[in-house]
């Protein structure tokens, strides 16, 4: 019976360190530590949603120029409304 418990106890702690519960302790106790990852998380964050806007847009741009300058009546009507669209709230 003593056997069995300690055999679960160290099943228990081998699961513990697998799951790196006390480097997740540590890192709570320091808030210092908490405050510098989250800075450096929210700027990896702000900087890949920036840059995917940016590729986003352009592509998007250099679609509707190549569409416009294929020059599909319909399409390129409505296109070169929103051109004028823009154009006037600039004003």
């Amino acid at each position: 019976m003593f056997k069995k418990i300690t055999g679960k106890i160290d099943e228990l702690n081998k699961n513990l360190e697998n799951t790196r519960l006390y480097d997740l302790l540590a890192l709570l106790e320091s808030k210092k530590e908490i405050f510098i990852r989250n800075l450096i998380s929210g700027i990896g964050k702000g900087l890949g949603i920036g840059i995917g806007f940016y590729l986003i847009t352009a592509t998007l741009i250099y679609i509707l120029q190549y569409i416009v300058r294929l020059n599909i009546p319909i399409i390129g009507k409505y296109i070169s409304d929103i051109i004028d669209i823009v154009n006037i709230n600039k004003k």
